[in-house]
């Protein structure tokens, strides 16, 4: 099994104990798109279809003047691991 696999089989089974009330919460630090796309190594025009949306909502999150928010910052964590998986599966 990949990394990748192995960190998603274990945040679920955390995510799951902490539910039960048997351990505590991981907050993860934010991460940025802009960030996310350097470390990729993408373009904004890029890294917009990666994340299902045009090029100028794209932006506006780069701007700070739209907020990410629903499946974005999962979907930012596995291009941040695995930027060829996702060009894979879109």
């Amino acid at each position: 099994m990949s990394t990748f696999g192995e960190d998603l089989i274990q945040s679920l089974n955390e995510a799951l104990a902490h539910a039960k009330g048997e351990g505590p919460a991981l907050v993860h630090a934010p991460v940025t798109p802009r960030e996310v796309r350097e470390q990729a190594k993408l373009t904004q025009a890029q890294m917009a279809p990666l994340m299902g949306m045009s090029l100028s909502g794209y932006r506006k999150w780069e701007q700070g003047t739209r907020r990410v928010s629903g499946p974005a910052p999962p979907r930012f964590g596995v291009i941040q691991k695995e930027p060829a998986a996702v060009r894979r599966a879109i």
